[in-house]
């Protein structure tokens, strides 16, 4: 048998107990908002502890925890040494979105059904939890003389920008990678991504009573003026076009609002939370300087009733993730990942770029080359990835493990 042989059989023959592993995981609640993580990652590390993976638990101090405004957090960091030469990070996060309404299935069943898996995270990303688990036990099953070692992350702050996740890791230099890849999916692998700017708008007027309304100055009123001219925008975004492939253009989306006090109040204060894509060629910083000179505008140019007070606005920024972009270094990750994505899955697998934002460039900033594949079909869409009945399909869990760990063994070869 060949190598590549060898990883494959041992992952058929193990993959019962990755699935098993992946149930587990999704079973314990790790809903973001609220943040309340750390319990995760104890069943986790006691999950990983059985397998013979002891992982380091690194508690984030709690004040830090609630600035970030999550709970609790506990990063792991299973760390694999096999002898001089590189590392590679296998980056997966543990933190979801709360999983809503209209599910058929239960959200943390990890009910398994006409080949698929269902649950919360199944597809992001707790299933590369698992094919990054395994890829390191498939890995280790050969007995084979390697260089350099791989690190198992699993953080849980993705879905509030990383700052408390990997950002916290590194910055305490607890990990420092030669190279890294991040949960994502199996068709392709991503080389750049978008980066996201998230604003906090609160409009002020004057509450007054319903009966009597220009006794002040609704708040509401003043911030739909506001988001007239900030939709605007996106008619403007569709004249910019990146030249990474898989990306197309800036656009922006207002998410939540909230605001008033009651039915037959006048509202005097409403808050707008602006989300803002930006693709790799733009400078965040000037993105941020036009987003809030069109919200000063708009603001300045709003008619209150006559006498009543002009619109006050507080902008305050809530998250700036800067996009991902290549870096030189990345290609053995490209390289050994097409080369098995295509045997593995039979047709080629890009190397593109996607809208969305991750954990990625908080290592792509420190100059580690990285990029993300794992577990998970063509798009975001077909998994049903932050809707309901997310799931994923066990052939592309078995798939994606096998070519991780055929690419963790082509790049730990001794020089």
């Amino acid at each position: 048998m060949t190598i590549e042989q060898q990883l494959d059989a041992w992952i058929d023959s193990h993959f019962d107990e990755e699935v098993r592993f992946l149930q587990e995981l999704v079973r314990v609640p790790t809903d973001t908002p609220p943040g309340n993580n750390a319990p995760h990652a104890e069943r986790t590390a006691g999950l990983l502890a059985a397998m013979g993976l002891n992982a380091e638990k690194h508690a984030v101090p709690a004040a830090e925890v609630e600035a970030a405004g999550l709970q609790s957090i506990t990063n792991l960091i299973v760390r694999r040494p096999y002898g001089p030469g590189r590392t590679i990070a296998l980056n997966a996060h543990g933190d979801v979105v709360p999983p809503g309404e209209g599910w058929t299935f239960d959200p943390y069943g990890g009910e398994v059904a006409d080949g698929k898996i269902y649950g919360r995270a199944t597809a992001v990303s707790k299933s590369d939890i698992a094919s990054f688990t395994f890829a390191i036990r498939a890995l280790e099953s050969l007995g084979a003389k390697l260089a350099g070692g791989v690190e198992l992350h699993v953080t849980y702050d993705e879905e509030y920008g990383g700052e408390v996740g990997p950002d916290w890791l590194l910055k305490k230099g607890l990990t420092k990678p030669d190279l890294m890849i991040a949960a994502g999916f199996s068709y392709q692998v991503v080389v750049a991504h978008n980066g996201c700017l998230q604003l906090e708008v609160t409009v002020h007027g004057d509450m007054a009573h319903a009966a009597i309304p220009d006794s002040g100055t609704d708040a509401l009123q003043g911030a739909t003026h506001i988001l007239n001219a900030l939709y605007a925008l996106n008619a403007d975004y569709l004249k910019v076009s990146s030249n990474v492939e898989g990306i197309t253009h800036p656009y922006l989306n207002v998410g939540l609002i909230s605001g008033g006090t009651n039915t037959n109040v006048i509202p005097g204060k409403v808050v707008l939370k602006i989300d803002r894509r930006m693709i790799p060629e733009e400078d965040p910083a000037e993105v941020e300087a036009a987003l809030r000179r069109t919200i000063e505008q708009a603001a300045a140019s709003f008619q209150p009733p006559r006498g009543g007070r002009q619109l006050k606005v507080d902008v305050r920024r809530l998250l700036l993730a800067r996009a991902m972009k290549p870096l030189p270094g990345n290609q053995p990750l490209v390289q050994a990942i097409q080369k098995h994505g295509q045997a593995v899955f039979g047709e080629a697998i890009p190397a593109v770029g996607t809208p969305l934002y991750t954990d990625v460039r908080l290592y792509v900033e420190r100059g580690i080359p990285g990029v993300i594949y794992g577990a998970g079909p063509r798009t975001v869409r077909e998994s049903n990835a932050k809707r309901a009945d997310e799931h994923l399909e066990l052939d592309d869990l078995k798939r994606a493990t096998k070519v991780i760990a055929r690419t963790l063994f082509d790049l730990l070869q001794p020089a």
